[in-house]
């Protein structure tokens, strides 16, 4: 599925998302793999992984970040908590950081902007507090910028990411209960001033019930704005 997107966008099902840039790096977000429902068996082993980027700590978001790292040496991005956590189970090459930050990391450039969700680690039967979500504005080493949102509702300051970092594509949630549904989600876009908006966190399990149908319905007032469906393990670039 090509559109000169500037960068290979690779949706792994759920809220996971492998993105390739030109120079070849590939940056993991958010790595539920191996028991992510949504991915495809062929889409499962992945064959590099330069940098993972973590918006919080929901199993459904860091449920491989361990294994992954061991098998591949990322450069680990996340917020100072989860930095923390993973780095008492031995994972290397952490970044701990907070919102309003920015780091380079191979030539990537992620600046950590805010969410509104929750964060906790559970762990057997604790949960443990894995600091505040985020989203991630990703900018690649040709230029192109991404807003990856994470697990998050809609807020008005997302106006204010649009006009600091001016993305030309966003990767947000529309599954509705625990994030935004496609309403919000369509009005997000418009904030934003995207070119390009590629659905996620939809479809995994029956409770999530917003699909890109109704996104492209909500966003047909917009023309400029392109809806970029993928299936899981499909890739637009």
């Amino acid at each position: 599925m090509s559109r000169n997107l500037g960068v290979s966008i690779t949706w792994l099902g759920h809220a996971t998302v492998l993105y390739r840039a030109a120079s070849g790096k590939s940056v993991l977000v958010d790595p539920w793999v191996e028991g992510n429902p949504a991915c495809p068996p062929a889409s499962k082993n992945l064959e590099a992984v330069d940098v993972i980027l973590i918006t919080h700590g929901h199993s459904d978001h860091i449920g491989d970040v361990a294994s992954i790292a061991k098998r591949h040496h990322p450069d680990i991005a996340c917020n100072h908590e989860i930095s923390l956590y993973f780095a008492d189970k031995g994972v290397e090459k952490l970044h701990g950081m907070n919102k309003g930050g920015s780091m380079t990391l191979q030539g990537v450039k992620a600046t950590m902007v805010h969410a509104i969700h929750s964060s906790t680690i559970k762990e057997g039967d604790r949960l443990i507090p894995a600091g505040e979500p985020c989203g991630f504005v990703i900018e690649f080493e040709n230029g192109t910028r991404v807003y990856h949102a994470g697990d998050t509702g809609i807020f008005g300051d997302m106006k204010l990411i649009g006009e600091l970092y001016h993305p030309t594509i966003a990767v947000l949630p529309i599954g509705d209960l625990y994030t935004m549904g496609p309403m919000e989600a369509s009005a997000a876009a418009k904030m934003l001033g995207v070119k390009y908006v590629v659905p996620i966190h939809h479809s995994t399990f029956p409770a999530l019930t917003g699909t890109p149908a109704e996104l492209k319905k909500r966003l047909s007032v917009w023309p400029e704005i392109e809806v970029v469906e993928l299936k899981p393990g499909e890739t637009a670039d």
